[in-house]
């Protein structure tokens, strides 16, 4: 299987270590980095450590593409990004002993003849042995149904597709007609899409099943230390990982996106999927970026992940009118 990352909204991300962040002090750096990044680079950087073959789609600011053009490069990640003028957005990302701290830009305002081009280029890529993931924010002047859109078209060239977004992107998404046939969220970004709070591991369980039962084929919850949930027609469970010796937690959900991709492109079952996404998404938190360790150590991680069960409760149409 064919896989592609689409990234509409890419950004450097500058992370900088601290021994403490105290608000309103003055800090001196442990150490500061940088990397090329935004969800979907995120996810064609970890599944080309993995070893897949990937290609690269999105818009980049041709001011500052070296960081970028130079990991695609090393990781032979195919880039088909479309150069636009200006800057790419850097985000900070502030570290501690404690805590990740992020400040996230809104990016470059683009034309829609750029996005067009984009989403142009993707669609002559898809086809029935093509994966597409649609990852991330969307840039100032882009419409909020573009992944909507494109979803639509995708599916209908045969292609299947992996949407991991939130907010005004997410809801147009799961309103649409043609729904995508995977999707990640995390448990607050799934809560606001339903527009309703989700306390307990029930509320999840039941707002995941109705979405399934909506169209989705494959949904998945991330939910930070009480594991993953996955929901498929195979059933639903839990996957848990106890994490080791933590690097940086920036991209560990778009780790976990590219272990979903990787899984599915090998046709996997769902206790693979949730064993394989869980283990790469815990070995990316061990390395600094969107980069894996080797494929043994993910291997080994992999046959240690926990499986339990999960209840299917719940109404059939939340977030209806989320």
């Amino acid at each position: 299987m064919r896989i592609a990352t689409v990234t509409l909204n890419p950004a450097i991300d500058q992370t900088i270590t601290l021994d403490r962040l105290v608000p309103g002090e003055v800090h001196r750096a442990r150490a500061i980095r940088q990397d090329a990044g935004g969800k979907g680079v995120n996810v064609a950087s970890c599944l080309a450590d993995w070893g897949a073959r990937v290609t690269a789609f999105g818009l980049l600011g041709q001011d500052n593409a070296t960081l970028f053009e130079a990991l695609f490069e090393a990781k032979a990640i195919d880039d088909r990004f479309v150069r636009v003028a200006g800057d790419t957005r850097v985000n900070m990302k502030i570290v501690d002993d404690v805590d990740t701290t992020d400040i996230n830009m809104s990016g470059p305002v683009v034309g829609e003849a750029d996005v067009t081009r984009v989403a142009q280029a993707v669609a002559e890529f898809a086809g029935d042995d093509a994966l597409i993931v649609l990852s991330g924010s969307l840039p100032p002047g882009c419409d909020p149904i573009v992944y909507a859109e494109m979803t639509a078209t995708l599916t209908a060239g045969g292609a299947r597709v992996l949407l991991d977004t939130s907010g005004a992107p997410l809801t147009p998404a799961l309103r649409a007609d043609v729904l995508p046939q995977i999707v990640k969220p995390n448990r607050r970004e799934l809560a606001a899409w339903a527009d309703t709070p989700l306390d307990t591991m029930a509320d999840v369980v039941a707002c995941a099943t109705a979405l399934h039962r909506r169209g989705v084929a494959l949904v998945v919850v991330s939910m930070g230390g009480e594991g993953a949930l996955f929901v498929s027609e195979e059933g639903a469970l839990v996957a848990h990982l106890a994490a080791g010796p933590i690097a940086s937690t920036v991209g560990a959900g778009d780790a976990m996106v590219a272990g979903l991709a990787a899984a599915i492109a090998e046709g996997a079952g769902l206790e693979r999927i949730a064993r394989l996404s869980t283990a790469v998404a815990v070995a990316k938190l061990g390395r600094p970026g969107p980069h894996l360790p080797d494929l043994p150590t993910i291997d080994a991680l992999a046959a240690h992940v926990r499986i339990s069960g999960a209840g299917i409760t719940g109404p059939t149409m939340v977030g209806e009118d989320a």
